[in-house]
């Protein structure tokens, strides 16, 4: 049991590092003052971690934020471009898993939505469920 527990220490290890590294190779696409740049890792590892709901105050909260002024400020007014970021991660996937006979398949299939009276939770296709009816 141990020897499963370090070698998902080590796979977590690996991961977190190869994080860092796309989070510094597209952090030079949010400003000069490296705050947004901050923000925008931050909120990345917040999307990727155990934050129960996905919003600013969740996200700002699990970053020991006392507001969430720096995620919106990244959300709503900070200037940047999704186009070079898109590059940049297309280059590092690339990089990464890419041969000469490599192709690469997106798979669109999303997750069921729970519940009947939130906004947005009305039945959608789903590769996974099929099509709504």
């Amino acid at each position: 049991m141990r020897r499963a527990i370090v070698q998902d220490d080590v796979q977590l290890d690996v991961w977190s590092a190869e994080l860092e590294e796309l989070l510094v190779r597209i952090g030079r696409r949010f400003g000069r003052s490296g705050l947004t740049a901050a923000d925008a890792s931050l909120c990345a590892h917040g999307l990727l971690g155990p934050v129960g709901r996905k919003n600013s105050w969740q996200l700002a909260e699990h970053a020991g934020h006392g507001t969430p002024a720096g995620l919106q400020h990244l959300l709503s007014r900070a200037c940047w471009n999704p186009d070079e970021i898109r590059d940049d991660l297309q280059e590092y996937v690339a990089e990464k898993l890419g041969t000469s006979m490599g192709v690469l398949i997106v798979d669109d299939t999303g997750f069921l939505k729970k519940g009947t009276v939130s906004a947005g939770v009305q039945r959608q296709y789903s590769g996974t469920a099929g099509a709504c009816n």
